[in-house]
């Protein structure tokens, strides 16, 4: 996704319906077998449209790029994967939920269920 598409979302949401909460927080997307932690960073948009309180969550992490595999020979050794990111490119989606009521929880609404 590209940024102006996302800005152009947030500025529609904003003029037809206003916004509740804005803001950006960071997750650990893995954790390599070394200890270190690839991050990565959600911004996160809520709003009430017309279906109810809804969150869109645009995710950026680093692509993977490749998959490492660490075994041993030994009996009773584990074998460990390691995923290879890249440092320049990133991989962006967006996820979108809605609120629901009866369990106070977010639920995520899949492609084939907008209309």
């Amino acid at each position: 996704m590209h940024a102006n598409k996302w800005e152009e979302i947030i500025y529609q949401i904003e003029e037809k319906f206003g916004i509740d909460n804005h803001r950006t927080e960071d997750f650990v997307v893995a954790e390599q077998h070394t200890g270190e932690k690839i991050m990565g960073q959600k911004e996160i948009v809520e709003f009430k449209g017309p279906l109810g309180k809804i969150k869109l969550e645009k995710i950026s992490q680093p692509k993977i790029i490749d998959k490492k595999v660490l075994t041993s020979r030994r009996i009773g050794g584990k074998a460990v994967v390691d995923y290879i990111f890249s440092t320049e490119e990133k991989t962006e989606y967006i996820k979108i939920y809605r609120w629901d009521e009866s369990t106070q929880n977010w639920t995520e609404i899949k492609n084939n269920e907008i209309t």
